[in-house]
């Protein structure tokens, strides 16, 4: 009896290795499925994070020549006399250079409250080949003169 059950254990270590190589296989696929939305999201954040900087960079140049119209049409080239102008073209070139020919900007005032928006392709991070991301901020630029009886 004891021969034949040696025989029966023949050929079990290879099925056990490839079992084994089987499971590190689909372990393996996972950890790269993982690294690679890692990647995705990274690129997203980066994008976000530049868009909240060149917001933030408009607003404080706002809030330093608060006496100025920024809801103009920006211009095709700086100027560096005029500092509204200067400021606005640096705000396209800054989001031409970081979204791509795509990418948009706009800034609106309602009531002393300016909303600067700006808007690019997310397509790496959407799986898609049209993704629209925004970045929006909005603030009091000016306060209002105090009344003085």
């Amino acid at each position: 009896m004891r021969a034949g059950s040696k025989h029966a254990q023949d050929g079990m270590t290879l099925i056990e290795v490839l079992v084994a190589l089987l499971i590190l296989t689909v372990g393996l696929l996972g950890a790269a499925a993982v690294q690679l939305n890692a990647l995705k999201y990274t690129d997203s954040s980066r994008m976000t994070s530049q868009a909240s900087f060149i917001a933030y960079d408009m607003m404080d140049r706002i809030r330093a020549n608060s006496g100025a119209d920024y809801t103009v049409t920006p211009p095709t080239s700086g100027n560096l006399s005029v500092a509204r102008d200067q400021d606005l073209y640096d705000f396209t070139s800054n989001i031409v250079n970081f979204g791509g020919p795509t990418a948009t900007g706009s800034i609106t005032l309602n009531q002393r409250v300016y909303t600067i928006t700006i808007t690019w392709s997310d397509a790496r991070a959407a799986n898609t080949a049209s993704a629209p991301r925004s970045f929006v901020l909005s603030s009091r630029a000016a306060v209002d003169p105090v009344a003085t009886p």
